[in-house]
């Protein structure tokens, strides 16, 4: 695990609460020492500060997500929406505040860790897959495939588009499509239209006219089936 955070202090204190429950971790307190960090080893989750001296946790999650996806957890002092909003585009998967109780760190930690693994415990077969169009969603081997092009969602798309793959053709409404989810917390009903526009940005050959993911303007999205 890495944990960058330009206060020592709270590098020492979240590294020995995660210890304690035998994780290993790394901390760094700059984007370079993080980014030689994740050079040399890929860890299984980070938890990112967003203020760092050098740069921005951000731009560690942008260079570490370039071969493959790495669950994150944002930890900042900022509090305003839109940096939840940022972070969460890039990719990250949950986002804690300061000050915050070290102990929940460690719940949110495991809790996005058994999001990212769960998908893969199934086999991977054809009954697995759920395809409109050229748009492939595999929850057994957890991929999404655009023409037969692998496409990288983060956690919480996948599990949005998943939902809206298996009921294609129906419309869902907000509520609907976050019960569905089953999420634990990680979305909400004011960030899920932003979880809409990357998937739309990923998968849709003109985001600004979709083909795929549809408005349906006063009730709520579907996945066109035809």
């Amino acid at each position: 695990m890495l944990i960058v955070d330009d206060e020592p202090q709270i590098g020492e204190v979240l590294s020995a609460y995660l210890q304690r429950e035998s994780f290993e971790t790394v901390v760094c307190t700059d984007v370079a020492s993080a980014v030689a960090s994740l050079e040399k080893q890929r860890p299984d989750i980070m938890i990112l500060d967003i203020t760092l001296p050098d740069g921005s946790g951000l731009d560690i999650l942008k260079q570490a997500n370039k071969a493959h996806r790495i669950p994150t957890i944002m930890l900042t002092a900022r509090s305003e929406e839109v940096d939840r909003v940022v972070g969460l585009e890039l990719g990250a998967d949950d986002y804690i505040v300061k000050p915050f109780s070290p102990r929940e760190v460690v719940a949110r930690v495991r809790a996005v860790l058994r999001r990212a693994s769960m998908p893969q415990s199934g086999a991977t077969n054809v009954d697995h897959v759920l395809q409109v169009k050229d748009l492939q969603v595999d929850t057994g081997a957890h991929e999404v495939r655009l023409a037969g092009e692998p496409v990288a969602v983060t956690p919480a798309e996948f599990r949005i588009l998943t939902v809206l793959a298996q009921n294609a053709g129906q419309v869902l409404t907000r509520s609907q499509l976050l019960d569905l989810v089953h999420d634990d917390g990680s979305i909400y009903e004011r960030t899920l239209d932003r979880h809409i526009n990357n998937l739309r940005h990923k998968v849709e050959p003109n985001p600004d006219d979709p083909e795929y993911i549809l408005t349906v303007y006063g009730v709520g999205y579907k996945l066109r089936k035809d």
